[in-house]
């Protein structure tokens, strides 16, 4: 499983930042009506990615509220990537929506964005928060991407470095720099996981998934909805959708299904 950050339009705006145990995370929020809109971002990717930017020019004309932020060892949040878990960035995520938004939000999760989401619907529902989930748009989700879809395919090199180092590496196709994992993170990802049952989401979900994908297979998204209540869960399949989703068109898709999510909500 595999997230790029790819760089939009330029920001000028500086990030702010929230303390989290002792942690500084990068955050930006653009006040505005609800229901707000929140970025979810994935593996390895930061809140200045093509997705990204067009929500916020998005929510720049609409006068929607829209805020993001990037986990801790991402982008211009502080913190060594090496430390992140499931569990970590999670924590993260519900400190910044509960400080930064207000009412009723649309959760927008990209790839490893969409685990996180998904904790964090169960997170609020235990929390009594229910009511602060307007929906969810699912960008090529990858719940429970760590025992699903990257442990199967581990070699006896990858398993022997992550009992020996802690970590394994592998070669990225976009990047110089080698995608990292960590035992940590696999371990964690045990006590994350979603695909174990019925998830009460008390919201619309829309999934939007990629059947060229090489990252997240199309039949992982289906298998999502199996978990979701069934009166409550759209998937949208796009024929030549890579695991990005971040040409033109799939932009255009994007914000057309949030319209929708909108509309679903007055």
């Amino acid at each position: 499983m595999k997230e790029i950050a790819m760089s939009g339009t330029p920001t000028n705006s500086q990030p702010n930042f929230l303390t989290v145990d002792g942690t500084d995370i990068a955050y930006r929020h653009r006040a505005g009506k609800a229901p707000g809109i929140v970025w979810l971002g994935g593996y390895r990717s930061d809140m200045l990615g093509t997705k990204a930017e067009a929500l916020d020019d998005w929510a720049a004309k609409t006068g929607h509220s829209f805020l993001r932020h990037d986990y801790s060892g991402h982008g211009e949040s502080g913190g060594a990537f090496h430390d992140g878990t499931i569990s970590r960035w999670l924590g993260e995520s519900l400190a910044v929506f509960r400080a930064f938004s207000e009412g009723p939000q649309i959760l927008v999760g990209s790839s490893m964005g969409a685990w996180i989401a998904l904790r964090m619907v169960q997170e609020l529902n235990r929390a009594g928060e229910e009511k602060r989930l307007a929906g969810l748009l699912l960008l090529a989700p990858a719940p429970d991407f760590t025992m699903e879809l990257i442990e199967p395919e581990l070699t006896e090199e990858h398993r022997k470095a992550l009992a020996e180092q802690g970590f394994m590496e592998e070669p990225s196709e976009y990047s110089d720099e080698p995608y990292i994992y960590t035992r940590a993170l696999f371990e964690d990802g045990l006590n994350n996981r979603v695909l174990t049952g019925v998830l009460d989401t008390h919201c619309p979900v829309h999934i939007l998934q990629g059947k060229a994908d090489p990252d997240v297979p199309y039949t992982h998204a289906m298998r999502l909805t199996e978990h979701l209540p069934a009166d409550d869960v759209t998937l949208s399949l796009v024929s030549d959708g890579d695991h990005r989703l971040s040409r033109p068109q799939d932009i255009a898709l994007i914000l057309r299904t949030l319209e929708g999510l909108i509309e679903r909500h007055r």
